[in-house]
């Protein structure tokens, strides 16, 4: 029998403590080379304007394999009422191939999103940081600061986005009764970023919405919300300027626009990237190393976060007896 996983028993299952703690264990595999996870299959479909991709992974040390199936299909919410973006995961046992649990991967994706922004916070923030900034106002920027707020005393934290200043408020007060801290809407996007100690980007944005000018020293950024070919959150001299470290590097070199077009301007080149943090879990390369550098983490989503966390709620749910059994035949 297999299990059948909804939204709803999934948050009941997984919180994002645990889900730092995952994530710390699943990049220390791919590290250290116990983990495989082949490049994900991107397909983009222009008559439904969206993009559909499979991401299979695999932890041995973990003992969990499966797949993510997502789709960002941009006029569902306009067109159908349907989110734009949906997640599928498909996990077996490691053992023997068969299908052991159906989950949705949306309520994993925004979690394992959040927490590698967390993990990548551990290790590259200052460690007195107080203040922390999000760009964007979405289901993502609300695991972004819950992330952040997990591993740094934060004392308040900023938003800055596009959208009225009613909802940018009404964010606010939500995320501030969730994380028991003050959360105050900026007045614009610099103004954001010359307040806070670590950033996080998690818009739609396709062109810069950041200025290197405005970063100060001993800055940590978070680039989260661009994951794809020619469009980027971060400009240039942001990148340059920072030690950059990745989710996984040949991810980053064949997906992620903010690094890939520095690289095409001459300003950047792929040995400039300082490693992936893998490395600094597994102790291979430092983390922050002063209180004035600039530090730069940029994800583009990898299938182990999802595959590492899918793992974790299934044997919780088999713990609890929770979920809907069954069979294929």
């Amino acid at each position: 029998m297999a299990l059948l996983l909804d939204r709803q028993t999934i948050q009941g299952l997984l919180d994002m403590d645990r889900m730092i703690e995952i994530l710390e264990r699943a990049f220390g595999e791919l590290a250290s080379g116990s983990a495989i996870m082949p490049q994900r299959t991107a397909v983009a479909d222009a008559d439904v304007n969206g993009w559909y991709a499979f991401m299979p992974a695999q932890l041995k040390g973990m003992g969990a394999l499966g797949v993510k199936s997502v789709t960002v299909y941009k006029d569902n919410p306009a067109s159908y009422g349907a989110p734009a973006t949906l997640a599928t995961i498909l996990l077996m046992d490691s053992r023997t191939g068969q299908t052991v649990a159906v989950m949705d991967g949306g309520y994993i994706t925004a979690m394992r999103t959040g927490a590698v922004t967390g993990l990548a916070t551990k290790y590259l923030a200052r460690a007195d940081s107080k203040i922390a900034g999000v760009m964007g106002a979405g289901v993502q920027a609300r695991t972004q600061l819950w992330g952040m707020a997990c591993v740094a005393d934060l004392d308040r934290a900023l938003v800055f986005s596009l959208d009225p200043p009613e909802a940018q408020r009404a964010f606010a007060e939500e995320v501030s009764a969730q994380l028991g801290i003050p959360v105050e809407t900026a007045a614009s996007g610099r103004d954001l970023v010359e307040r806070v100690d670590i950033l996080s980007l998690a818009t739609t944005a396709t062109t810069p919405i950041i200025d290197g000018d405005w970063i100060g020293p001993g800055l940590h950024v978070n680039g989260i919300g661009s994951h794809a070919v020619g469009v980027r959150e971060l400009d240039t001299k942001t990148v340059v300027m920072s030690k950059l470290v990745c989710d996984q590097v040949d991810a980053c070199l064949a997906e992620a626009g903010d690094i890939q077009i520095p690289i095409e301007e001459g300003a950047l080149d792929a040995a400039d990237i300082y490693g992936e943090i893998g490395e600094l879990i597994t102790g291979a390369k430092a983390g922050r190393e002063s209180e004035d550098e600039v530090t730069l983490f940029k994800s583009v989503g990898l299938s182990i976060q999802d595959i590492s966390a899918a793992h974790y709620v299934y044997q919780r749910a088999v713990e609890e007896g929770v979920g809907t059994e069954f069979a294929f035949s």
